[in-house]
């Protein structure tokens, strides 16, 4: 999906420390196999919401609308979300 020198080059601008964690979070979030089986038993729209709310804010450190100073919002169509982000410097 991305070159191996560009994937290098935002890595190395990681604290290790931070890696680690948030890695650790992400599997405790979605390494849970009674979670993966649910997830896998739901329909999509059932954890879009969640889905976006466990990674995106969770793990990745995105602000969900309608909290102050979101950076992330869902917009439903036709029961289908999309995503939006808000450019960070």
């Amino acid at each position: 999906m991305f070159q191996k020198k560009i994937i290098e080059k935002y890595l190395s601008k990681i604290e290790s420390k931070l890696l680690v964690e948030k890695y650790a979070l992400y599997c405790s979030i979605f390494a849970d196999k009674e979670k993966q089986e649910n997830i896998r038993n739901s329909k999509e729209e059932q954890y879009q919401e969640g889905f976006i709310r466990d990674l995106f804010c969770s793990v990745l450190g995105y602000t969900i609308k309608p909290e102050a100073n979101y950076n992330i919002l869902t917009e439903l169509k036709n029961e289908t979300m999309k995503l939006k982000m808000k450019r960070t410097a």
